[in-house]
């Protein structure tokens, strides 16, 4: 059982009641739209965000309309670790774990011209899991566990605003709360400005998304639906035809002198036009080092919806000298269908990382898979992986996922299967789990586990399983 403090609850309590007070003073959020096809479990729920504000006549504060929501999410989890897994040096067992995550948004419209956006986010995570994980670190200071699992750090050691402030960490569990969003939109007729903490995906993976260089989903996360936003500066212009240009700016410090430095952020620009019922985007950017140009496409092929992204990225050594360019890609089809008086939905998708080894504990050497690895914008250390997905629709309040994940090289990889029950409007369930497979040792596989470089340590990632409630309010 966990072992928390007394007035621990009490301080989430009051806490709770700040924010809901002083988050009025700041703005609001909106949950991520992911350009993602997987069902229901990974569209984002309806927020206010999406309707017009109409301007009413009458003093300033007739043209301000505010809103609010949010999700509370909990999780229990259990993770199963054997011997042959890298939790074996801390000891084996069944490890359980209780998440909670708690959202509150807040939307203020300014007439139809700007808008405030603000979200709160409140952390509680304890229990045995944890508990090995900060023993492990000890060992290993560098472990975060599976890189599958690896995404954008919530901390800001390395963004523009500090939003983020530790309540209370422990062995056995932590407290947390920031604000994810914080930003303000001005709607000119030519577009859109967006300043402040906010979120943006680019790109046309479904699973890895090489374009998406901006704090992307692990390929492993099961739900999409909001985004660690960053602090960035977004243009957005429109044209007739629909022609679409976006440039951004994203700021960030330099975690060891706590400075922004140049070499810390990114600039980028991303042109997006259509041709028929093809669509096109072609991206260029300066990301810390490096710079990197891409294009993508979608299309329709006949009932299916396909999608092709290519990037190409110049490693600077640090003197002006290209040392190491690689090109990385992804390509995928998704299609629905109706079989059995039930809906059905596939998705097959091909990735390919230039940067990627078959050799792994060489690749942990490798300082440009390091940092990107710790950045939250490289997730795996080999090079071809093909991952599959499938669901059906049992009921229209119950379906069943499962998505496989494959280094098809070792082979390797993780089995994702999953159920998600509609109990309510704005109540869900889920009950799934992680199961890794592949050759375990010597050489051993990505996903299988490998010994670690200097011990005789697997760094295979144990099997979990967990039931999951979010409740959207």
């Amino acid at each position: 059982m966990l072992k928390i403090k007394s007035n621990l609850f009490l301080k989430i309590f009051v806490l709770t009641c700040i924010s809901l007070s002083g988050i009025i003073f700041f703005n609001s959020p909106q949950p991520l739209h992911v350009n993602f096809a997987f069902a229901e479990e990974h569209q984002t729920p309806e927020t206010t965000s999406q309707k017009t504000f109409q301007t009413q006549k009458g003093t300033w504060l007739d043209n301000i309309d505010m809103h609010w929501g949010g999700r509370l999410k909990a999780i229990g989890s259990v993770t199963f670790v054997r011997d042959d897994t890298i939790f074996e040096p801390v000891g084996t067992g069944n490890y359980l774990n209780l998440d909670t995550d708690l959202r509150i948004n807040n939307e203020t419209f300014i007439s139809d011209w700007g808008t405030f956006e603000a979200q709160y986010e409140a952390i509680l995570e304890g229990g045995k899991a944890r508990e090995k994980r900060q023993e492990l670190k000890e060992i290993f200071p560098n472990f975060e566990g599976s890189t599958a699992f690896f995404g954008a750090s919530l901390k800001d050691d390395r963004r523009l605003m500090d939003l983020t402030h530790t309540v209370e960490e422990e062995d056995t569990y932590f407290l947390v709360h920031r604000l994810d969003r914080l930003n303000f939109t001005f709607k000119p007729e030519w577009g859109l400005v967006r300043i402040g903490r906010q979120a943006i995906t680019w790109g046309n993976g479904l699973i890895f998304n090489p374009m998406d260089l901006f704090n992307p989903f692990p390929p492993a996360d099961i739900q999409r639906d909001y985004k660690v936003g960053d602090d960035m500066l977004l243009v957005q212009l429109t044209f007739p035809d629909t022609l679409d240009l976006q440039f951004l700016y994203v700021a960030r410090r330099d975690p060891d002198t706590n400075n922004v430095e140049a070499d810390q952020n990114s600039a980028a620009g991303l042109l997006h036009f259509a041709a028929g019922t093809t669509e096109f985007d072609i991206l260029a950017t300066r990301h810390f080092d490096d710079y990197v140009v891409g294009i993508g496409t979608t299309g329709i092929l006949g009932g299916a919806a396909w999608r092709l992204d290519t990037t190409a990225t110049f490693l600077d050594d640090g003197r002006g000298k290209n040392t190491r360019n690689y090109i990385s890609g992804v390509a995928n089809l998704d299609y629905y269908w109706t079989w059995a008086e039930k809906n059905w939905y596939g998705l097959l998708e091909y990735y390919y990382n230039g940067l990627g080894e078959g050799d792994y504990p060489g690749a942990l050497s490798n300082t440009d898979i390091t940092k990107r690895l710790t950045r939250g914008e490289l997730f795996v250390l080999g090079k071809h992986y093909l991952s599959a997905a499938i669901q059906v629709e049992l009921h229209p309040l119950f379906t069943v996922f499962l998505t496989s994940i494959n280094n098809i090289e070792d082979p390797s990889g993780i089995l994702q299967p999953r159920a998600v029950w509609n109990i309510a409007q704005n109540l869900d369930m889920k009950i799934g789990a992680n199961i890794f497979y592949g050759d375990n040792g010597d050489p051993g596989s990505e996903f299988g586990g490998f010994i670690i470089p200097g011990t005789n340590i697997s760094s295979r990632s144990p099997n979990s399983a967990y039931l999951w409630f979010n409740y959207y309010f």
